[in-house]
């Protein structure tokens, strides 16, 4: 059976038992020993232990995910030899379509409301935090000990370290490529610590769920859905309509064009729900069916798949405002702001493999003093949704790229609106899907 599948089928047990629980706790006197074993043995025993621990996995991998990955994403950024204004462009344009993908989510959310009528306790440890004003909130960015921000799991202090040590490495000569090559291989380990924790995804989102569910009930799975396709329209909008606009305002090609020539990668995103995993088939159809230079592909698209996830950035806001409306937490406008900041950056801090994003999204509800246990809501879905999310995540890799390369003269116009444009990739991909 899939992860997918085990995910859904844990998804749904924990559900179903949640919510055979509540119904037998509703109807059981509180002082009878039936019911402390049911509530106190099982639902805040047992379930609670396992979710808690999956929950402190999630926060275990965050600060070496965030620091490899952007470490190896700056030392390659730095590596590039047309550095100079490609690099500007590009980093600018995935910041901006990043904080428009988190403010987009932010203000569906608001609007639509996929929490409200639904009812969280918190954990009775969980005691909201006072919102910092935003000017100290700019200042504390900066980290005067980097060594306590990792420990103390501050992680805006983390991610400017990692970027300053990526930067620094690309300009120490020998030392520094062999640091380089040292956190490639670091990478690679901690890209294996985080798979081997999403195969344990399903046990985790079991334990949680059946806590949850056996103490707010199973009209929850209702607001769940709610949550599921505004999550779903807020992409596909991101996705078509954004991506579309900004193609087409700073340049004049067609996103018509760009969408026909993505099918194929759109279907291998789908499938995979990796950039990383994506990232050649993505870089073959910049280059040779939208008509990138190597240059600029070969920088935009794999950096892309490092630190572009819009698609992770909308969930973030979303779920977000989704765990606050909950939990009834009012956010405050420097709150709002707060989160839009943190999921920008966490969203560079988000490695390109299946479901990363959900480790991001607990730094998010840190930041904004929302209890992380709230992740559990949107676990049992959220496979599902980062199919999509990794697809409109590579097609911003291939918007900004190609955004890019036009404005440096290194865009082949023929070959983008040439629709027969390597055909011989279609011919490709269609063997290897029969096999």
């Amino acid at each position: 059976m899939s992860l997918t599948n085990r995910i859904l089928l844990a998804m749904v047990l924990g559900i179903s038992l949640g919510s055979i629980l509540e119904i037998i706790l509703g109807n059981l006197d509180t002082e009878t020993q039936l019911y402390g074993f049911v509530y106190n043995g099982l639902v805040m025993g047992v379930f609670d232990v396992l979710g808690r621990i999956f929950i402190a996995s999630l926060k275990l991998l965050v600060v070496p995910l965030v620091l490899v990955s952007l470490i190896c994403g700056m030392a390659a950024l730095g590596a590039s030899s047309r550095m100079g204004p490609i690099a500007g462009k590009t980093l600018g344009l995935y910041l901006i379509t990043t904080c428009i993908a988190v403010t987009l989510g932010l203000a569906v959310a608001i609007i639509v409301g996929p929490g409200n009528g639904v009812n969280a306790i918190a954990s009775v440890d969980f005691v909201p935090k006072e919102a910092p004003p935003i000017k100290e909130t700019l200042i504390n960015i900066f980290p005067t000990n980097p060594v306590a921000a990792m420990a103390e799991g501050n992680m805006l202090q983390v991610i400017v370290f990692a970027l300053l040590v990526g930067f620094a490495m690309t300009r120490a000569g020998e030392a520094g490529e062999r640091l380089i090559a040292w956190f490639q291989d670091l990478e690679v380990v901690v890209m294996k610590m985080v798979g081997v924790l999403i195969e344990l995804a399903p046990y985790g989102v079991f334990a949680l769920l059946t806590k949850l569910f056996a103490t707010m009930g199973f009209g929850t799975i209702f607001d769940l859905a709610k949550y599921f396709f505004t999550l779903l329209a807020v992409l596909l909008f991101h996705g078509l309509v954004i991506y579309g606009l900004v193609l087409r305002t700073l340049t004049p090609l067609s996103p018509a064009v760009l969408r026909a020539k993505m099918r194929r990668v759109w279907a291998f995103a789908f499938s995979t729900s990796s950039s990383g995993a994506t990232l050649p088939v993505t870089l073959r159809t910049v280059e040779k069916r939208l008509g990138v230079n190597k240059s600029v592909a070969g920088f935009a698209v794999p950096l892309g798949a490092t630190i572009n996830m819009d698609g992770t950035a909308i969930m973030q806001g979303v779920a977000t405002l989704l765990i606050a409306q909950v939990y009834g937490i009012d956010l405050s406008s420097s709150q709002l702001l707060m989160v839009v900041l943190t999921a920008t950056l966490a969203s560079i801090g988000t490695a390109a493999v299946p479901s990363a994003g959900l480790i991001m999204l607990s730094l998010v509800l840190t930041q904004a003093g929302l209890p992380v246990e709230g992740v559990a809501l949107i676990l049992g879905v959220d496979r599902l949704l980062d199919m999509v999310r990794t697809a409109v995540n590579v097609t911003g890799d291939a918007t900004v790229s190609t955004v890019v390369a036009y404005h440096e003269g290194q865009l082949d116009e023929v070959v983008f609106n040439d629709p027969n444009a390597d055909l011989e990739l279609d011919s490709e991909e269609s063997t290897e899907a029969v096999v």
